[in-house]
């Protein structure tokens, strides 16, 4: 009886922390894109648009990537401590990348003579931000070396073919979200800039989905048994099958469909890849090292947890919430987000 009742415990905990990390993803995801996106965009009042369609959620959103290592932390130590050295350098780099972002927010809006350096600075710390997720992601499928519960690599051990591929796809996956946001948030040539690179954000995808995953088939004998031998296989087909109804519904949709259709439906396409890591990894912890069930904490940690997180997630689900519909509406006006006149402000809009 023990013994269920810590596995399904275990159960919890793992999905508490895959629902952390995906809501991360997506939602943090959109901020990113628009962040790599920054510098396509044809011109600098386009820009403002931009960062003032991010500008009342992207703390928020950011909120879920601390939540995620704090529960890996409290609920799977063995991991955590596993994980951290394996991957500190593009951790590391990563929140570098993503307070370079944050500090670009705070002074591009009142820079003058010098506002190119902190579009530089957006746009970089977005696409650096992306690439260390990249290789994080790349030698979670690869495997991390461990030997005595300890990892056994060096500080250089991320570094794989795999993880520069998946960088290149989650630029393209973030840039893809960040182009369905603007579709949804802005009109006028801010939307038809978002429109035409949401078609190559798609090809990118779709080129890096197909890439990493036989890729991963090839180099990883573990990752290829858990979607081809039997009867996987066919209990896995539809994963392959939905997403490939979904991009050919996002090519299709991106100029005729429905604005908040395309914008759900790049994060449904997002939402599969990362159904199909989870599909690769479970039940792993570490992969191929410790699973959800020998890495959980002890029983008193659990509860404790327990107890923060009936509160905090709430309360942090529920700010998300009303920030993203107080805000909700156009961000472009006829007359551009920051200098529209009296009366032509829409709900939303931070001028």
């Amino acid at each position: 009886m023990i013994a269920l009742l810590t596995a399904h415990v275990a159960l919890v905990f793992a999905a508490l922390a895959v629902f952390c990390v995906v809501v991360y993803v997506l939602a943090d995801g959109l901020d990113l894109g628009v962040g790599i996106l920054f510098l396509a965009a044809p011109r600098d009042a386009d820009r403002d648009v931009m960062m003032a369609s991010i500008e009342p959620v992207w703390d928020g959103n950011e909120t879920w990537l601390v939540a995620g290592g704090t529960l890996l932390l409290a609920a799977f130590p063995a991991g955590y401590y596993i994980l951290l050295p394996a991957f500190y350098l593009p951790i590391v780099t990563m929140l570098f990348a993503l307070i370079l972002r944050g500090v670009a927010f705070g002074f591009r809006l009142q820079a003058t003579r010098f506002r190119f350096v902190w579009d530089l600075a957006f746009a970089g710390g977005s696409i650096l931000a992306a690439l260390c997720q990249g290789l994080i992601l790349g030698g979670l499928i690869d495997g991390v070396p461990v030997a005595d519960g300890m990892f056994a690599g060096g500080p250089f051990s991320f570094l794989s073919l795999l993880g520069l591929l998946c960088g290149i796809g989650l630029v393209g996956g973030y840039a893809l979200i960040g182009a369905g946001w603007l579709i949804l948030k802005t009109q006028g040539g801010t939307q038809i800039f978002a429109r035409e690179i949401a078609h190559a954000a798609l090809i990118l995808v779709a080129v890096m989905m197909l890439v990493v995953s036989g890729w991963s088939a090839l180099t990883v004998p573990d990752v290829a048994a858990r979607w081809f031998s039997l009867p996987n296989i066919v209990l896995l087909a539809p994963v392959p099958l939905v997403t490939l109804a979904v991009i050919v519904a996002l090519w299709r949709g991106i100029w005729t469909g429905a604005e908040m259709r395309t914008f759900a439906l790049a994060l449904v396409l997002f939402a599969l890849g990362l159904i199909g890591l989870v599909v690769s990894l479970w039940p792993y912890v570490v992969p191929r090292a410790v699973t959800v069930w020998d890495g959980l904490a002890d029983p008193q940690s659990l509860t404790f947890i327990s107890f923060g997180l009936a509160i905090v997630l709430p309360v942090v689900l529920a700010y998300q919430a009303h920030a993203y519909w107080v805000f909700r509406g156009k961000t472009l006006t006829e007359h551009g987000a920051y200098d529209a006149p009296a009366g032509t402000r829409q709900p939303g809009t931070l001028s």
